[in-house]
């Protein structure tokens, strides 16, 4: 193999694929990463055997070839290079990378690429097609309420439920639930439910980069994986079994008490709450008070702490419905509100020991898009 590529095209590659890498593993080739000629361009490829991240860059070929090279000295290598072209070139015997730019001459012990395991070759005519914005937003409204434990598996991942051209994403912890719907430019072939691992749909969001371009996404009928496909990039997932909660029983159908306010003071009282709540069980205490007369109601968003103090924000609302003193955690509720861009928010509640939940207010997402399900904390004294 002997090619030459643009250094800052090495190093996106590399920056791309190397989530995928397995630090730790018995297998020492899922430390590396593939590299591989390619129909004129350069596939760099790496698996952990759950997740794997093939992505093209432009190269100039003179010979044909693959090997693997250890993941992190090469990166690190690539993002420290001055140089515009690097060339490469492998020695098959002695499986030796040897990387030169300008002043810098660098051989890398690689390791047979016939030991890194297959990716998988996919037909994507038949895939379903996503404007890779709205995917992005989608996931970044529901990733972050996914488990984190693996005690439960099914609740690390995100229930993607697709039919015609209606697609949903569902993710719980047991705590709290989001669920954002959307509608596709084209139906689905033919419906169908799948539990994506939270941590791949994080990735996919994050290679998908800013484009406005569409991807394609395929599940290979009886291999247990999803596979996404964009321009220059590939993510490969295992599926996780089992069958997700049927989390519709969990969203409350009316509410007694409506608050509507403002999205960024909401999120900024509960910002300075969580430094003191932080400290103790990340309780924040809400404090819906409807007002009276020409007074306009008030939502107060509290935290405290033995060592450190206490903290009250008050935000002004639009209440219907009675007074009502409930406990959600801080950290639950920030990290909604971070995700939720519309202007005005609403907090639907009933008790203090039944679930709230957040809706947008305003613009497209108004519809009933999006919602979030936060169950209460117990309030103390």
């Amino acid at each position: 193999m002997r090619v030459t590529v643009l250094q800052e095209n090495l190093a996106r590659g590399l920056s791309i694929v190397s989530r995928a890498v397995s630090p730790r593993s018995t297998l020492p080739v899922l430390a590396n990463v593939l590299v591989a000629t390619d129909d004129g361009r350069l596939r760099l490829s790496a698996t952990n055997l759950e997740l794997g991240i093939t992505c093209w860059i432009g190269a100039k070929t003179i010979e044909e070839g693959s090997t693997t090279v250890p993941a992190r000295t090469f990166s690190d290598l690539v993002s420290s290079l001055a140089g515009k072209d690097v060339e490469m070139s492998l020695n098959v015997r002695t499986q030796t990378l040897n990387v030169h730019c300008e002043a810098s001459n660098t051989d890398l012990k690689c390791i047979d690429a016939q030991e890194f395991p297959p990716m998988p070759v996919i037909d994507f005519s038949q895939g379903l097609q996503i404007n890779v914005a709205d995917l992005k937003e989608m996931i970044q409204q529901v990733v972050f309420a996914a488990s984190t434990d693996d005690a439960r598996p099914i609740l690390t991942g995100v229930l993607v439920s697709v039919n015609g051209d209606q697609m949903i994403m569902a993710a719980a912890d047991g705590f709290r639930l989001s669920v954002r719907k959307a509608t596709l430019s084209s139906p689905a072939s033919r419906p169908f439910n799948a539990v994506i691992p939270a941590r791949a749909l994080s990735e996919l969001a994050r290679v998908s980069g800013d484009s406005d371009q569409t991807l394609t996404m395929v599940m290979p009928p009886g291999r247990g994986q999803v596979v996404f496909r964009l321009r220059d990039v590939e993510l490969v997932s295992q599926l996780i079994d089992g069958s997700f909660p049927d989390y519709e029983q969990i969203i409350p159908r009316q509410y007694q008490t409506r608050a509507v306010l403002s999205t960024s003071s909401f999120l900024k009282a509960c910002k300075q709450a969580e430094i003191f709540a932080r400290e103790g069980s990340h309780i924040a205490r809400i404090n819906i008070n409807p007002g009276g007369g020409l007074q306009p109601g008030t939502v107060e968003i509290s935290g405290q702490s033995e060592e450190t103090g206490f903290n009250q924000s008050v935000v002004d609302a639009s209440i219907e419905g009675p007074a009502l003193l409930i406990a959600f955690n801080v950290r639950f509720l920030r990290e909604v509100l971070d995700v939720i861009r519309t202007p005005n928010v609403v907090l639907e509640t009933n008790t203090e020991t039944s679930p709230g939940v957040i809706r947008p207010v305003g613009g497209a997402e108004e519809q009933g898009d999006f919602l979030h399900v936060i169950m209460p904390m117990h309030l103390g004294n």
